[in-house]
């Protein structure tokens, strides 16, 4: 029979490996090691650290932000099934830093849990009751809902409507969610009574897919310009994949390319760039070429180049012979 001191070290270190260093004071004493010894442990000079209330980080180092986020629903998580997703899951924006969405922070943690507990906030943690329990998965070892859920739970309660739209795009950009479940999602989460949310609901409604392609679309209808389709797909008359310009006025056969230097400094992007404009243009489709700078610091050159090309097509008298396909 193994000796308490050797059971309490093994269960332990299999907490560590499998929970980012951490464990719950429940977690603790179920290995047999007593409340004292966590205490002492835990003291100014101890080897281990308490980053919430009932929350052990067992190292001495500075937690990183994935073992913050983890902290924050072992804290709220209740009973032994702490990394089950059923009692305690992270949401909102700390998950979709998680999913990889460019400029989604991780200093706050926003935790689901369900109706009726008696938790409060604590530090960087959030805690918000639902009745609609999520699909849960792991992400970076931590209970997380689906990027869906996060991206409405973090719009819900964000007042800046620039923030808003920049990570619901990202999200959708990086294929993370459809945009049709997104819409869906933030009718029944009701994050619509946020008016941030509102403001930016039309840019996803119609297909926009970027931060760059919002501000373009803003542009283009100041200058009451008529809304193209957003990132439709071309085919030839035989079917063929074409090109899904990010902005496609169909009647007069106008493509407008919002081309971020961030997607296009390799050589191999370069090339495939300019593949795509001579196919549109060799199919009789009009193509325009801006960057996110030229749109913000000079739109109306922007869109008075759009009014000519526009103009200039219904003047023609071959149509472009491509095909829309959703």
């Amino acid at each position: 029979m193994p000796t308490p001191t050797t059971a309490n070290t093994a269960a332990i270190d299999r907490l560590a490996r499998t929970q980012l260093r951490l464990a719950t004071s429940g977690q603790l004493r179920a290995t047999g090691l007593a409340t004292s010894t966590t205490a002492r442990r835990c003291a100014p000079g101890g080897p281990w650290q308490r980053l919430l209330p009932g929350v052990v980080l067992i190292q001495t180092g500075k937690p990183d932000s994935w073992q913050q986020l983890l902290a924050a629903v072992l804290f709220a998580a209740r009973g032994a099934s702490a990394m089950s997703g059923h009692t305690a899951v992270l949401t909102g924006e700390a998950v979709l830093a998680i999913y990889g969405v460019r400029g989604a922070r991780t200093d706050r943690a926003d935790v689901l849990v369900g109706p009726g507990r008696r938790l409060r906030d604590r530090s960087y943690v959030r805690l918000h009751p639902t009745r609609r329990w999520p699909p849960t998965l792991r992400g970076e070892g931590i209970p997380c809902v689906r990027a869906v859920r996060a991206a409405s739970d973090f719009a819900a309660h964000e007042p800046s409507p620039d923030r808003v739209r920049a990570l619901l795009v990202s999200t959708v950009q990086r294929g993370r969610c459809h945009p049709d479940d997104l819409l869906a999602e933030l009718h029944a989460s009701h994050a619509l009574r946020n008016p941030a949310v509102r403001a930016v609901l039309d840019d996803l409604r119609v297909g926009i897919r970027s931060i760059a392609e919002g501000e373009t679309r803003d542009a283009l209808l100041r200058a009451d310009i008529p809304d193209p389709l957003w990132n439709p797909t071309l085919h030839t008359p035989s079917g063929t994949f074409l090109a899904r310009p990010d902005a496609y006025w169909p009647y007069e056969g106008v493509a407008l390319e919002v081309d971020s230097a961030e997607y296009h400094l390799g050589i191999t992007e370069y090339r495939a760039t300019l593949r795509r404009r001579l196919l549109l243009e060799s199919h009789g489709v009009g193509v325009l070429s801006v960057t996110p700078t030229l749109v913000r610091d000079h739109p109306e050159e922007l869109t008075r180049a759009v009014l000519t090309k526009l103009h200039l097509a219904t003047t023609r008298t071959t149509r472009p012979r491509v095909v829309l396909r959703a």
